[in-house]
């Protein structure tokens, strides 16, 4: 099917052929009439992609001071290569959506039939998964064209929402683009006196039409003194601000026409420098406006459809999206004069270079024929690479290609030789990226192909920690060969499932395909000189581990138990793994002390070892960004090494050894991935025993649900 992507390296807009996506539970697949473009954010965007390395840092300052702070702890390359990887990946464009459900996975009554005409936040594709509570039934009295303004109508209608006007009200729309002329015409209809601001004199015109009284600042037109008049000298009730600058001219202006203890709110895109004086004697009350309304960002909202009480939320994304609707069905919002231009999909291109250019614009539809976006799940690879592997080499198949994956899992096995097979995503975007980037044969997002396909022997897991349990049951039980980047499973019934199916195969005198974990610390280069230093000593050791984990928001999937298990399941497993393997003994006992947060995620592990070592993992999320995030110390007979983030290993006492220094951070994910593909390819066995990768993970599912 076809799907517009941006590259946000290079500014290029594409039209891309993408394999249909899959539709999950609580989801619908639509196939696509129109969709609307959105040209404020589209724009920005657009211009954000072509803008250059200094345009870019000066528009995302925040994200500067991040980089700068990796290149302090985990080195210039390292950084370079994760900036570029996140600018690589294509975004999909688009979030105002109108089809028909061609299948569905809803939740009980509240599924949508097949047939039915729907509204979403999909993309500009041709088919699009979308959640049930992103998406509204449009009437049968509005039109394709019509619904299609239903999301961008969300937006202007939570605007006003927060800004709580009364019949009889002065407010003010600063910004007359298409969230703007919307906003006019919701705020009439609820019998507000509207004054609008541009200085685009077609937008002025076209907002006189809808009711407006119209204010053009490039003629000389003082806005504060319109503003005063038109309220009768009062100042006017409220002001919601639609438009796009990076001035902060628009907020003072809204503060001078406001009247005492008037409201602002913020829908388009300003600078923030507030004054206080300017809010401090009118009591002025700001506020910023969150997209289609209450439910937006919220993962159990929109994820997990998880809907809002009606008595206590009475105004939802879902149902923001209805009340548009409605509005458009009695001739109260009438969308049609904002239609400027319309492209089919096959034409995008064009529509945007209309969005980047200086033709005048305002409505952009792009039309898709109605038997057009087929259902394929593969899309075969166009993009040949040049070839690494040998005839004898390992055919790896990627579940999955998130940022961890497409930044250092596929490049580790690509420089492992291998030869890559298929790649797996629920979107399929991500896997026509790294089609192109890594060479796979195809792109699917159909997981079930790799389990039948006979050329695949070794299975990447690499998905939301919520599956892994799964598809390496799945991969195993088809004798595929398994990499899964940790955790193994969630649960111990998961853990214990893989367990019995190796006893069995034990059992039954079977051979049995390679288990593999991601516990890549112990293939680090200095964590092996370590191991090795270790190896001639036999007193018992010491170890503590630090983590500067850094915090994640509580709504984060990773901290979710259900998905992500939480981070001592997803991350702080590596490091039980990593004493596991220096102290070359089994753990025989640990304690668990958690400071009280809201993500229980700043702990204390200590670890006791079968021949009386011991150690302590000390896993925080209440640090600063600018500290290293691991460093790891061992005390043994009057000696101590220290490695500081995998980059300085310094020895204190060793005979023969001071420091072993690299130029770039190695955690070891290359070593591993090298490691695996060589045990595959000589048939022998996993690099990581399966008894230690199920002590560790059994270990670490104990630990999180103490």
């Amino acid at each position: 099917m076809k799907q517009i992507l941006q590259n946000m390296r290079t500014g290029v807009t594409e039209i891309a052929e993408v394999p249909c996506p899959a539709v999950q539970r609580g989801y619908s697949l639509i196939r696509t009439s129109r969709t609307l473009i959105s040209a404020g954010t589209e724009r920005m965007l657009v211009e954000f992609g072509k803008a250059g390395w200094v345009e870019k840092a000066r528009q995302q300052p925040d994200k500067v001071r991040m980089v700068l702070d990796k290149i302090k702890t985990d080195g210039l390359m390292p950084t370079v290569d994760a900036v570029f990887n996140k600018l690589d990946q294509p975004l999909g464009l688009g979030y105002s959506n109108v089809g028909k459900v061609i299948s569905n996975q809803g939740l009980g009554d509240r599924s949508f039939k097949e047939g039915d005409r729907v509204v979403s936040n999909g993309k500009h594709a041709e088919v699009v998964s979308v959640p049930i509570n992103l998406c509204a039934k449009v009437p049968d009295s509005v039109s394709d064209d019509e619904a299609g303004f239903t999301v961008v109508g969300a937006i202007a209608l939570q605007g006003i929402r927060l800004a709580q006007p009364t019949l009889g009200e002065t407010v003010v729309v600063t910004g007359l683009g298409l969230i703007g002329q919307i906003a006019v015409q919701l705020l009439r209809a609820q019998g507000c006196r509207v004054l609008g601001i541009d200085f685009d004199p077609a937008r002025l015109s076209l907002a006189k039409i809808f009711g407006a009284e119209v204010v053009n600042p490039s003629q000389g037109e003082d806005p504060v003194a319109a503003a005063q008049l038109f309220s009768r000298g009062y100042g006017v009730d409220a002001v919601i601000i639609t438009a796009s600058t990076s001035s902060s001219e628009p907020v003072h202006q809204a503060a001078l026409m406001c009247r005492k203890r008037g409201r602002i709110v913020l829908v388009g895109v300003t600078g923030l420098e507030l004054s206080r004086a300017d809010f401090y004697e009118k009591e002025l009350t700001f506020q910023v406006s969150c997209s289609y309304g209450p439910g937006r960002y919220d993962p159990n909202y929109e994820e997990k459809g998880q809907d809002y009480p009606f008595g206590l939320v009475r105004w939802t994304e879902q149902r923001n999206f209805e009340a548009v609707m409605d509005m458009m069905a009695d001739g109260r919002l009438n969308v049609n004069p904002l239609i400027s231009h319309r492209f089919p999909i096959e034409e995008a291109e064009q529509a945007y270079q209309v969005v980047g250019g200086v033709e005048p614009s305002m409505g952009i539809l792009l039309e898709y024929s109605s038997g057009s976006g087929g259902q394929e799940s593969v899309v075969q690879g166009k993009w040949p690479m040049a070839k690494t592997s040998s005839p004898d080499s390992p055919v790896v198949s990627f579940i999955g290609a998130g940022n961890y994956a497409t930044s250092v899992l596929i490049p580790a096995f690509k420089e492992a030789g291998v030869r890559l097979r298929s790649v797996a995503c629920s979107a399929g975007v991500s896997g026509v990226y790294a089609v192109r980037k890594f060479g796979f044969e195809e792109a699917t997002t159909d997981p079930e192909r790799m389990f039948l396909d006979a050329a695949t022997n070794v299975i990447v897991v690499a998905t939301r920690h919520n599956s892994h349990a799964h598809f390496a049951m799945k991969a195993l039980e088809a004798g595929k060969h398994v990499f899964v980047e940790k955790p193994l499973a969630l649960t111990l019934e998961g853990l214990n499932e893989i367990e019995a199916f190796y006893s069995s195969r034990l059992t039954l005198c079977l051979s049995s395909p390679l288990l593999m974990l991601g516990f890549n610390r112990r293939f680090s280069p200095q964590v092996q000189k370590i191991r090795s230093l270790l190896s001639g000593v036999r007193e018992t050791k010491a170890f503590v581990m630090t983590v500067n984990a850094g915090a994640i928001p509580a709504g984060h999937w990773t901290q979710d138990r259900e998905v992500g298990g939480g981070r001592v399941i997803g991350e702080a497993c590596h490091f039980i793994d990593l004493l596991r393997f220096l102290a070359g003994s089994p753990i025989t006992g640990w304690h668990k002390t958690a400071m009280q947060t809201a993500t229980a995620d700043t702990v204390t592990i200590q670890l006791t070892f079968a021949d009386g070592s011991m150690g302590t993992v000390h896993y925080f999320a209440n640090g600063s960004k600018t500290f290293p995030k691991e460093r790891m110390e061992v005390f043994v007979g009057g000696r101590v090494l220290q490695l500081d983030n995998f980059r300085r290993l310094t020895g204190f006492g060793w005979p023969g050894f001071s420091k072993m220094n690299l130029w770039r951070q190695d955690k070891g994910q290359k070593a591993c991935a090298i490691a695996f593909a060589r045990a595959v390819r000589a048939g022998g066995t996993a690099p990581i025993p399966l008894e230690e990768i199920m002590e560790v993970s059994r270990i670490a599912i104990e630990v999180a649900q103490a």
